[in-house]
């Protein structure tokens, strides 16, 4: 496979996982986006420059998952290999729930397929059985891939992915903590069995949720129960459990975003009801924790990459 652009953007949206009852399958891309630009060099260098969240933490060599993954999306399609000069401007929180690993990982797979001759060969399909490989599980690349809502499994031949179909007017709000929360401790505290009624419980939760977003808003409290991984994580993100349950007790639709401590909420007229862009008053010292919010209207595309 040959490459024909040595030059080429990326912007990729956030993500939430899980969306509460769908651990590991259900997602949503939301309003918050990091851009990549990556330009071929005819060296075997390597340079990455890196603005925003994690500007003074991220590696800056072949181990940047932007770099690996780009890699990896060359390697697949017979591609050669070549030095890379990468521009990251991250706007999405690090360790917050909102799938900034997913969003490095999919912007290295887009900027492949924006280079290569044959962008096909990386479709989305095979672009999210990539990055599934990377991240264990596909919550949170689908969305990021496909953009809006997504359910997402996983067969013998890899990750698969379908969008959901997502109401007229659908918002989003996410109330962001300044604590963090790492994916890897947030998984550690998950059983590896739960009660069967908990497993029934999630599987009906899930079910309506899929058609809640569709056209039953009204639905969505319900729909987002959870008894399957935020119970067990309570203890981890007390701040989040406190928010989570103040907004749910105003009926509002409130889950942990993804492994947390971010929370999502999923309704209509959000910022009616105090969930606007900025630094609500009424949220200040929730759990002790200082809150900003991230108010999304409609759905989100995906990641998109053009070539310059």
């Amino acid at each position: 496979m040959r490459l024909v652009a040595d030059h080429v953007k990326v912007i990729v949206p956030a993500t939430a996982g899980n969306l509460g009852p769908g651990f590991d399958a259900l997602g949503m891309a939301l309003g918050v986006f990091d851009e990549v630009e990556v330009r071929a060099l005819a060296s075997s260098d390597v340079i990455i420059e890196i603005e925003g969240e994690g500007s003074e933490t991220l590696a800056r060599d072949e181990s940047h998952l932007v770099v690996r993954a780009l890699r990896e999306a060359l390697d697949r399609v017979g591609a050669s290999q070549v030095g890379l000069q990468i521009r990251a401007t991250n706007r999405i929180p690090h360790g917050k729930g909102l799938g900034s690993s997913a969003a490095a990982v999919v912007a290295g797979i887009s900027a492949a397929r924006a280079m290569i001759a044959e962008p096909e060969a990386l479709d989305e399909a095979e672009a999210l059985r990539i990055a599934t490989a990377f991240e264990g599980h596909p919550d949170n690349a689908a969305p990021a891939i496909y953009g809006g809502g997504t359910v997402a499994w996983v067969e013998a031949d890899g990750a698969h992915a379908s969008p959901l179909t997502l109401f007229t007017g659908i918002e989003t709000a996410v109330l962001i903590p300044g604590s963090t929360l790492p994916t890897k401790e947030a998984r550690a505290v998950l059983p590896p069995q739960v009660p069967h009624t908990h497993a029934a419980f999630n599987v009906g939760r899930a079910a309506l949720l899929v058609n809640a977003l569709a056209s039953r808003p009204q639905d969505l409290l319900a729909a987002t129960e959870d008894k399957l991984h935020q119970p067990y994580r309570a203890d981890l993100m007390a701040p989040a459990v406190e928010m989570m349950r103040l907004l749910r007790d105003r009926g509002l639709a409130a889950v942990v975003s993804g492994a947390g401590p971010s929370v999502l909420v999923l309704g209509a007229d959000l910022a009616d009801a105090g969930l606007a862009d900025g630094a609500p008053e009424w949220a200040e010292g929730v759990g002790n924790e200082s809150w900003a919010c991230v108010h999304t209207v409609g759905a989100v595309p995906g990641a998109r990459a053009r070539r310059l």
